[in-house]
């Protein structure tokens, strides 16, 4: 066991030779190596967001488990924030990650992939993103990456600026920056009404059909993260997968790459990309419109033509 210093907070660094990814020879150390690294890039994308963390203590070979509450355990200084969920679930007190000492200790606990919710702190009711989630209906990743930019399209004729990423698992996600004026429930609603739009314009290949068996094919626009306490992967989160591929933002034009796939970057070359290009998310929150510009815009399309 070491100890490191991050910003003034110490962590206890424990069994980093343990194998984490066993099939790619990645061990702990690997593991928080890249989040040492990775920690200025990815935190301004996930600080005072809640977080739900997939837990693996002892590497993706054996069972994992998904966390939201703060352990008893865990030290003082890891920032939180006590949700009331309602209902059964009630009060739950969220970990936050707003900097590398946190970060690296809930990595050090096991911690593999980081979801975070769509809303901050300071409005937790309000999203300030609107998401679309994107899976293939099979292994067509041709498809994904063509919905992605129709649903690209839809969002700029709705006023939004939309941003790109792959998902480390199946798929992308398509998000656009929202200022945090209105609730889950306008903002998803919005978010339908523009799925649906796309759909009845694209219906050969997208569908807003939530029973598989009736999509025959068809891309489904999921925006069903945009709920209360619903989360997305962070970006630049690693996945449970094998060779620990990461959910990577990326530039439009990288869809153009018909080599491109979900999870095409990972531990062993994401820094290789990033020496190349910088985080294409970094300023995202400059391009944040208003609830009203979104819905004069999904009016708009709606009402145009397609």
């Amino acid at each position: 066991m070491t100890l490191q210093s991050y910003g003034g907070y110490q962590v206890e660094l424990s069994h980093t030779d343990k194998p984490f990814f066993p099939d790619a020879g990645i061990t702990k150390g690997d593991l928080l190596a890249y989040h040492e690294r990775i920690a200025d890039i990815m935190i301004p994308h996930i600080e005072e967001r809640p977080l739900t963390l997939n837990r693996f203590p002892d590497g993706i070979g054996e069972d994992g488990f998904f966390q939201q509450a703060r352990g008893d355990y865990f030290p003082d200084w890891l920032d939180t924030l006590d949700v009331n969920h309602g209902g059964s679930t009630g009060h739950v007190l969220h970990m936050l990650a707003n900097h590398p000492a946190s970060l690296i200790y809930l990595v050090n606990q096991g911690t593999v992939t980081f979801h975070s919710w769509l809303s901050r702190k300071s409005q937790l009711k309000a999203p300030d993103q609107v998401i679309f989630d994107l899976d293939p209906p099979g292994d067509d990743f041709e498809l994904v990456r063509e919905a992605a930019g129709l649903v690209a399209e839809g969002m700029r004729r709705c006023n939004l600026t939309p941003f790109v990423k792959t998902t480390g698992s199946r798929g992308l996600h398509v998000v656009a920056p929202l200022k945090p004026e209105a609730d889950f429930d306008r903002v998803r609603s919005l978010a339908r009404e523009l799925a649906r739009a796309l759909a009845d314009a694209y219906p050969d290949r997208l569908t807003t059909e939530q029973r598989k068996q009736k999509r025959r094919g068809r891309l489904y626009l999921d925006i069903m993260r945009i709920a209360f306490g619903q989360t997305a992967v962070a970006p630049y989160s690693v996945r449970a997968k094998p060779d620990a591929p990461i959910a990577t933002p990326l530039e439009w034009d990288e869809l153009d790459n018909p080599k491109l796939g979900p999870r095409s970057f990972t531990i062993a070359n994401i820094f290789r990309r990033m020496g190349q290009r910088d985080d294409p998310w970094q300023h995202m929150h400059r391009k944040a419109v208003s609830i009203q510009s979104f819905e004069e815009g999904v009016s708009g399309f709606k009402g145009g033509d397609q």
